[in-house]
């Protein structure tokens, strides 16, 4: 799309609203920016703005700006269904999102994941096979970097690899990645999308544009992704740890084999792995597959699959002390992702559980920690979903519960019941929000308050 001359009001300034407003204002639209902070508030946050020909609407609505735009973008946080999001879809405005913007104006070739867990790891792995492969690559989208950043300063030849959010999908038509990897879903973003079936909808948008040329990546371990493949268009390859596959990448005999065209290659074996967990196999398993259709050479996977450490706020090893190892997996952020924390644990482990409610179960959790007792051997309770989380818990007769009513008090409580030997592990199953701005500030003061011990 041709933004030159068209008048955009970007609402939302957070990282990807400065992005995009930015982006924006190069290829010649006349922008307006909005948020209902006002500038004090959003501090720091608009010095990349400054200088630049921009209306500054802030502290204020979006609704009366709405009148004499062409279009309306607004960032991931704002639901499509906002009472202002319809009135400019009914006044005629083009309504779209930071991530759609940045694929129309970026030059490059798109990889993409998304599914409920995994997604960061897995694009941070993918950024270092490509970057190990000598390719210029560009790591964007949900894991923190904005795609319309990298879309600045792109050149036909670069690589992006891009996180995608089920909430960056509402607003996304025409993006098309060449290459897109769906992990897993499982419960997650309810309270948005209300029900799976709508969630799952939005994840498989990510497809909707592609096309025989293309390629599609499936879990076929995961069972929400069931029948999935079916509905779309681009060649499809598969993993799974625990099976062959006909195309893909599978485990056979503890070795990782990728087989495409018939052709099959051995990668390594799976304890050359340098990230632990099976859910981290799976997920080296998809970005083997997107690095061999980019025709990255197994040489080069082998290589990144030894020595990639992992990604900050993910089953962290934050410090050993007094003979307990600490672990920061703020990015826990839902039932599923703890669970694979969970099973990660090999030692005795204190958990933190608890935070803002995004109106899921945790029952499958709850029945999961019973199956591991001999390894969660207490849990350590907080933030606005604590009660529900011990009901859920007392309910499958996990009754090793304590409560603490901030992050602080929480570690100090770990740090009396954990003994030589054990681990104290922050995976809080829950996103951040009722105490922190988002789950990468929890993990930072978690490892604050665990380097001060």
């Amino acid at each position: 799309m041709n933004y030159e001359n068209k008048k955009v009001l970007v609402v939302g300034m957070a990282r990807s609203g400065v992005a995009v407003a930015k982006l924006l204002r190069a290829h010649g639209a006349r922008v307006t920016i909005n948020d209902s902070k006002g500038e004090a508030a959003l501090g720091e946050a608009l010095d990349a703005l400054r200088g630049l020909e921009l209306e500054w609407q802030l502290g204020c609505p979006a609704e009366p700006l709405l009148d004499g735009k062409d279009v309306l973008v607004i960032s991931p946080g704002i639901s499509i269904d906002a009472p202002f999001v319809q009135k400019a879809k009914a006044m005629g405005l083009y309504v779209t999102g930071e991530l759609e913007v940045a694929w129309q104006l970026s030059q490059g070739h798109l990889v993409a994941v998304t599914g409920t867990n995994g997604k960061t790891t897995t694009v941070s792995l993918l950024g270092e096979i490509f970057q190990n492969a000598g390719k210029v690559t560009h790591v964007v989208g949900n894991i923190g970097y904005p795609y319309s950043l990298a879309a600045l300063e792109s050149k036909p030849e670069d690589v992006f690899v891009c996180e995608v959010s089920s909430f960056q999908m509402e607003t996304a038509d025409t993006f098309h990645p060449h290459v897109a990897l769906l992990t897993n879903i499982t419960e997650d973003h309810l309270n948005r999308h209300g029900t799976m079936a709508v969630y799952t909808e939005m994840k498989m948008r990510m497809f909707q544009r592609q096309t025989s040329e293309d390629w599609a990546v499936f879990n076929a371990d995961d069972p929400g992704l069931k029948g999935l493949s079916r509905q779309v268009k681009s060649r499809v390859l598969k993993f799974s740890r625990k099976k062959e596959v006909r195309e893909g990448a599978f485990v056979r005999e503890g070795e990782i084999i990728l087989r495409i065209g018939g052709e099959e290659k051995t990668v390594c074996r799976t304890e050359e792995v340098r990230i632990p967990g099976p859910h981290n196999l799976e997920n080296a398993l998809g970005a083997i597959c997107c690095a061999a259709v980019m025709e990255v050479p197994v040489p080069v996977i082998r290589h990144s699959l030894r020595t990639f450490k992992g990604v900050e706020h993910r089953i962290e090893s934050t410090r050993v002390l007094d003979g307990v190892e600490y672990f920061n997996d703020s990015k826990g952020t839902n039932v599923d992702s703890t669970i694979k924390a969970v099973e990660t644990m090999t030692r005795p482990t204190v958990l933190i559980l608890g935070g803002y409610d995004k109106k899921v179960s945790f029952d499958p959790l709850s029945q999961e920690i019973m199956t591991h007792q001999d390894t969660i051997r207490e849990i350590v309770l907080i933030g606005e979903t604590a009660p529900q989380i011990e009901a859920s818990l007392r309910k499958a007769g996990y009754t090793h519960l304590r409560h603490a009513f901030s992050l602080g008090e929480a570690v100090e409580k770990c740090r009396e019941i954990a003994q030589p030997g054990w681990n104290v592990l922050l995976s809080p199953a829950c996103a951040s929000f009722d105490m922190f701005k988002d789950y990468e500030e929890r993990g930072r003061v978690f490892k604050k308050i665990v380097s001060e011990l």
